[in-house]
């Protein structure tokens, strides 16, 4: 049976008790038949199996000035129940807590072809950017941490509205910094350099002096030094130039610069 949250301003509210209550109260009773008059309108879903933890969800989107009727329920069987008790579903917000992407690997795809377009956005305690990926690829059209406040959140759902994909920024910024990393490591050749060979390396090809390396990675132009005839060692080469030569033919597909 579906009881109201009291009436906090700008939109109304509906959640789902799934434990078998069997009675509402009489302003419960009146919002929900002035909500049936508002077919105009359409609502947030919220799909979260937690009762208490969609209540609150609920009630803080609202307080918070979320532009729309919310709809709270513990599941989508619920929500078929009830359906006729709340507006056209503008977007479905699936809080999916701690669990991880493997756990609901079905479920976005599927909530996605049947709300569509009506947009899915995922509320979830990971920040884990492998995770936001693999669910975007699922057909989510947003990924909310829960580190995040509640204000970024309702923009999040707005921005899916209106056809935008939400990234939280600091995913953004660890996967510039997973790129950065792995093309860094690209360098050592199969394991011919270590690394940090492998940096001063690039900086040889691109013919940089060695208090200029020094500077870039924060060595000391001694510690440049050995690192140079390391390298040297390795590519059986006598000097600098031969180095360079050496480094040009290993990577034959990219451009050097002397």
């Amino acid at each position: 049976m579906a009881s109201s949250i009291p009436d906090l301003g700008k939109v109304s509210a509906f959640t789902h008790e799934s434990h078998g209550a069997k009675s509402v109260s009489p302003v419960a009773n009146e919002r929900k038949e002035q909500s049936l008059e508002k077919v105009d309108k359409r609502c947030l879903l919220i799909l979260d199996g937690r009762a208490l933890g969609r209540e609150c969800l609920a009630r803080t989107l609202i307080n918070h000035g979320l532009a729309m009727d919310v709809a709270a329920y513990g599941s989508i069987d619920d929500w078929r129940q009830m359906k006729g008790n709340c507006p056209p579903v503008a977007a479905v917000l699936l809080n999916i807590g701690a669990r991880q992407d493997g756990e609901i690997a079905t479920d976005i795809p599927r909530l996605a072809s049947l709300f569509r377009p009506a947009p899915v956005v995922v509320l979830s305690d990971s920040d884990d950017i492998a995770q936001i990926l693999r669910v975007l690829e699922s057909g989510a059209q947003g990924y909310i941490p829960t580190s995040v406040g509640v204000d970024v959140c309702i923009e999040a759902i707005g921005l899916a509205i209106e056809g935008g994909v939400f990234v939280p920024a600091s995913s953004v910024l660890a996967a510039r910094h997973l790129i950065a990393t792995e093309k860094r490591e690209v360098s050592p050749l199969a394991g011919m350099f270590t690394v940090r060979q492998a940096e001063v390396v690039e900086a040889l090809r691109k013919g940089k002096a060695n208090k200029i390396i020094a500077y870039e990675l924060k060595l000391r132009e001694s510690t440049v030094k050995v690192h140079i005839r390391h390298i040297m060692k390795k590519l059986k080469a006598t000097n600098r130039t031969e180095v360079a030569c050496k480094l040009n033919s290993l990577f034959s597909g990219d451009t050097f610069t002397s």
